[in-house]
């Protein structure tokens, strides 16, 4: 684990954090060349379908190029609860760890606190809180927390998944699952940007009124751009609409994007750009 090493390399070692496939490296394991703008247009109706397939079965190169995907992603999780959490931090409640985190992996896209969970799934906070730092440090999922200067630590986090093969693998399927996992994918994507430049962070933000937005993208002490994700494949509801309207006069920026899963096109003066199209600039 990254933490181990920190202790007996000190100053001798640098991080290099290797994700599952992107989009892109998805692509180029399908064999999908994308050369240009004309490949993009030309090739469209075979990146949506491999879209499909990435965000179904995730990235993990040998699942990627497996027949046996949910066997495979199955395997993983279960190494990872054994292995990385149970065995290395010497874990007795070993069911329980499980059950947290397949109640993470189904809640991708939610937002949680430990106090929450600690009555819901009848364990401790502070056992909650020490199994969600164990799942982080081993990979298997992530959170972000909400855009605040006075209580972000006691906001709930939102949740994501490492991979969304895993998500779907692990996690209960409802029928509001292809959003979140969108969601998840963004996460994912804008995770990768923050692992090439350090200075960038990202949260989610939520009024009392409970309008929100899915991501606030700051650089330094500026919001630079505010992100909302929806599976939208003709239209987009004026729920999202709004909350990036109240959003982006409180937190005073211009530069907003709503994602969709197949509509391109300009909504109360903010651009709607496909899922597919936003993974390849």
């Amino acid at each position: 684990m990254a933490s181990e090493l920190a202790t007996v390399l000190t100053g001798r070692h640098l991080d290099v954090v290797v994700s599952p496939l992107d989009f892109k490296e998805f692509l180029l394991f399908k064999n999908i060349e994308i050369k240009d703008e004309l490949d993009l247009i030309s090739k469209k109706i075979e990146i949506k379908g491999a879209l499909s397939e990435w965000v179904e079965s995730g990235g993990f190169p040998e699942v990627v190029l497996s027949e046996e995907k949910k066997q495979l992603l199955l395997r993983y999780f279960e190494d990872v609860i054994t292995r990385d959490v149970e065995k290395r931090h010497k874990v007795r409640k070993g069911e329980k760890l499980k059950n947290l985190a397949k109640f993470y992996l189904t809640n991708i896209g939610n937002p949680v606190t430990f106090s929450s969970l600690s009555k819901f799934l009848k364990i401790s906070k502070n056992t909650i809180e020490k199994f969600s730092t164990y799942l982080e440090e081993a990979y298997l999922l992530f959170f972000i927390k909400k855009f605040s200067f006075k209580e972000q630590e006691k906001s709930p986090r939102k949740v994501y998944s490492v991979d969304t093969g895993l998500a779907n693998a692990i996690g209960f399927r409802f029928s509001e699952n292809r959003g979140r996992l969108m969601e998840n994918v963004v996460a994912l994507e804008l995770l990768r940007k923050k692992s090439l430049n350090p200075g960038l962070e990202f949260y989610y933000w939520k009024d009392y009124y409970k309008n929100e937005v899915d991501f606030v993208v700051k650089e330094g002490f500026d919001v630079d751009q505010l992100i909302q994700v929806t599976y939208a494949t003709d239209k987009v509801e004026e729920r999202e609409t709004k909350s990036l309207i109240k959003a982006s006069k409180e937190l005073k920026c211009k530069n907003m994007i709503i994602i969709t899963w197949d509509y391109e096109g300009m909504v109360d003066g903010i651009r709607c750009l496909p899922l597919w199209k936003w993974l390849l600039p």
